[in-house]
């Protein structure tokens, strides 16, 4: 590896001071040198070399005369140019020295004072000048331009930390509008509450930009929650006439089912089974408008009866399997709940399962309550498909916006398990398909109570007419799922008792009542010959009295319903009802 050498110094030629002896001398020498020659010359050449030698001579005396008196000259100038050198490496020294203490000392003192906020001006008065007229003009020129940076800094500064508390400020009145106000003003306003009014108790932000914002936000969202709520409320009074329309045709089905002959009895049942999904559907969107279910009732409900009521709101019934042994009853403020719940699953699991396939449902008691389980043999849902249903039954999203046109079982499901605090869960099913379990709290479940013993005949103590029980609609029960029968004729179901064959119930004022299972209709139809107007009309118009049907209940429609599925004598294979029509 190479070394550096370092340069060497440049010599300093000195030049040797010249003695004033030599020009004389050289004279003496050049005259005596004259003289010799002349005496050795030749006579004959002698007065021309003489001549020459004087001449030459004398030249020589001038030359050396005009040198000395130069070298006089160039002396004296040598000795005042050796003056003038020592005076300006004299300067040049104080100059540096001046220059090294502006740099070292004079400027750093002055940057210091300026930056603690002094002006230009007093800063030079309280610095000493360096004497040289340039550096007290680079002086000056360095303290202002340091003073005009200082102020330019220091109002950089002050502009930085107003925008640093100004930015902090909008970033908490941004926090606030985000965190307290927009949430807060929303809520209320989903309450019912008036734009005005979550105004005035409100916490709005600080700054007037973002109040003028929180305040159009507000009476914007305002105007779209009074529209979004009048649309929901004229959907759920539309939907409302739906349902009491709906209801009205199944009371007018039963009715028929009970007044004709069991020829028709299998296409009133498919007509029946039409409305009651008609009614699943309004009372579907009912629900997500807000609305309520189409009945309630006042007294409990067997397990039993709830799931065959659901089966029946399906299309797919027939591949429905029930498996229930279960005596318990769910209070009768959530049955229909309960019911359309459970309808809402098993048509869910019957559209995504093949066909042929079957859906069964398991009742089960536990001590934390009555499990169901629906399970299907379908495609096994995926990790992302499970997790928007659950997110869809655990009634968090109530947003209808977020809901597709064609599947909204599953938000109505989260709607009412929420609202009756129902657990509701999706799992692989053992059967290949996914499992949903449904869990009822005890607080859904009516208390057993073992009947008293009843007295009749004369021994019955009268019952005040205040204390009997209101007549309520009963739950229909569905068709039953057809199951497979063997090839001999099933034994005929006994016929329903007529009308005089038993006692008729009556209270104490002479008013009837209602046996269970019957329609309002039938029952006007009961009471219509025992009405002496009624009977004068008929007879009037020359028409018997018609015998009126007694009104069955769920086991004699249920007879009647086999009874019908049986080829009757004498009728024509073609005017037979099908298999599918009599569900």
């Amino acid at each position: 590896m190479s070394v550096p050498v370092a340069p060497s110094p440049h010599r300093v030629l000195k030049t040797r001071p010249l003695s004033l002896a030599g020009p004389p001398a050289l004279l003496l020498v050049t005259g005596a040198a004259a003289g010799v020659a002349a005496v050795a010359a030749p006579a004959a050449a002698r007065g021309w070399l003489v001549a020459s030698l004087a001449i030459a001579w004398t030249v020589l005396a001038c030359v050396v005369a005009g040198a000395g008196l130069l070298l006089r000259r160039h002396r004296r100038a040598s000795v005042t140019a050796g003056g003038e050198i020592q005076s300006l490496h004299a300067q040049l020294a104080r100059s540096g020295a001046e220059s090294a203490h502006l740099v070292n000392v004079t400027l750093p003192t002055v940057v210091k004072r300026l930056r603690d906020g002094a002006s230009a001006e007093e800063t030079l008065a309280a610095t000493p000048p360096p004497s040289d007229p340039q550096l007290q003009r680079v002086l000056r020129m360095f303290a202002d331009e340091v003073a005009l940076g200082a102020r330019r800094a220091a109002t950089a500064v002050a502009d930085h930390e107003t925008a640093v508390t100004r930015l902090g400020q909008i970033a908490d009145d941004l926090d606030l509008l985000s965190t307290v106000t927009l949430p807060t003003a929303l809520g209320g306003l989903r309450e019912g509450r008036g734009a005005d009014t979550v105004l005035a108790d409100l916490k709005r932000p600080s700054d007037p930009r973002l109040r003028v914002l929180a305040d159009a936000v507000v009476r914007d969202f305002a105007v779209s929650e009074r529209r979004g709520s009048a649309a929901q409320a004229a959907s759920a009074k539309a939907l409302s006439r739906v349902q009491a329309k709906a209801v009205s045709m199944l009371a007018d089905l039963r009715e028929m089912q009970e007044r004709h002959r069991e020829e028709v009895f299998g296409d009133l049942l498919k007509l029946d089974h039409n409305t009651s999904q008609l009614g699943l559907m309004t009372d579907r969107l009912a629900l997500l408008m807000g609305g309520r279910a189409s009945r309630a009732w006042n007294k409990p409900i067997p397990m039993e009866s709830i799931l065959r009521g659901a089966v029946g709101r399906i299309a797919a019934y027939q591949r429905v399997r029930l498996h229930c042994s279960s005596t318990a009853s769910v209070a009768g403020f959530a049955a229909e709940g309960v019911m359309h719940l459970l309808a809402e699953l098993m048509d869910n699991a019957a559209n995504f399962s093949p066909p042929i396939d079957e859906v069964h449902v398991y009742v089960e008691e536990r001590s934390a309550g009555i499990v169901v389980t629906i399970e299907d043999s379908g495609l096994k849902m995926a990790d992302a498909a499970m997790r928007r249903a659950e997110e869809s039954v655990s009634g968090r999203s109530n947003d209808l916006a977020t809901l597709q046109g064609t599947r909204l079982g599953l938000a109505v499901v989260g709607r009412l398990a929420e609202k009756y605090h129902l657990s509701v869960n999706f799992r692989p099913s053992s059967r290949g398909g996914t499992g949903v379990v449904v869990l009822f709290p005890p607080q859904l479940l009516a208390q057993r109570r073992t009947a008293a013993p009843q007295l009749s005949g004369r021994h019955a103590a009268p019952v005040p007419a205040d204390t009997l029980p209101e007549p309520q609609p009963q739950p229909r029960t569905p068709p039953p799922v057809p199951l497979p029968s063997p090839a001999g004729p099933s034994p005929a179901l006994p016929s329903p008792a007529a009308p005089g064959d038993g006692p008729r119930v009556a209270t104490p004022g002479g008013l009837p009542v209602r046996p269970p299972g019957r329609t309002m209709a039938a029952a006007d139809r009961d009471r219509a010959p025992a009405d002496g107007t009624g009977e004068q009309d008929r007879t009037r118009h020359g028409s018997a009295p018609r015998a009126v049907p007694p009104g069955r209940d769920a086991g004699t429609r249920f007879g009647a319903f086999h009874r019908a599925r049986r080829p009757v004598e004498g009728t024509p294979e073609k005017d037979r009802p099908e298999h599918g029509d009599t569900h």
